[in-house]
């Protein structure tokens, strides 16, 4: 599967803010492949911030329609006026392992639950449109064994599959490559155990 996450390294954020009748929203949008990653960001924010009325959540921490590894929070606004809404805005973007923080600081104005809603749906979707992003593709092992002479021919090929070899494992009667190949596709070896003339030998499970 290929999905857009955030083009941020672990532990970096993008802050954006907006001001809605005198109420300032701080969103800080990070990267998050898991929930762990997620509540470094949340602490983060909150010693940041730690003075503001609300630190309200929403995050992703895999592909796009997960439904085990995702959560949102009001923090203590009105129930179902901000984490949700924050929620469904990254769910809308089609992106995964996203996730962020609204900081609120209340300037004196209610807002209602429906002015609520629009503020927090907002504060994500302008974070996200600034949102540097990067293609992701799931990917699953694979190994195989080649003799030394089959090496750059098998490296060559898996680049052209947009396969990663990410180890190799140099032994007397060959090399052992590791390699990460999208999950999206069959594993077909054929092509290039044609160019090998049988010189390959898959090691890991075929499924």
């Amino acid at each position: 599967m290929r999905y857009e996450i955030p083009d941020l390294a672990p532990g970096e954020h993008l802050e954006h803010e907006i001001e809605i009748e005198k109420s300032r929203f701080i969103t800080w949008t990070a990267f998050v492949p898991d929930p762990a990653s997620f509540e470094v960001l949340l602490t983060r924010a909150r010693e940041a911030h730690p003075n503001a009325s609300h630190h309200c959540t929403a995050y992703i921490a895999g592909a796009p329609g997960e439904q085990n590894a995702i959560g949102f929070s009001d923090d203590g606004e009105p129930g179902g006026t901000a984490g949700r809404p924050m929620y469904q805005a990254l769910e809308g973007s089609g992106m995964g392992q996203v996730g962020c923080v609204v900081i609120r600081y209340f300037g004196g104005t209610k807002l209602g639950t429906g002015g609520l809603v629009r503020a927090y749906t907002q504060a994500v979707v302008k974070a996200l449109e600034r949102l540097p992003r990067r293609a992701f593709v799931e990917r699953r092992p694979l190994t195989v064994r080649v003799d030394f002479a089959g090496e750059a021919i098998a490296r060559e090929w898996f680049a052209t599959q947009d396969a990663r070899v990410e180890g190799a494992d140099y032994a007397g009667d060959g090399v052992t490559l590791d390699v990460a190949w999208p999950r999206e596709r069959d594993a077909d070896l054929s092509e290039l155990t044609s160019r090998l003339k049988g010189r390959l030998t898959r090691l890991d499970a075929s499924t």
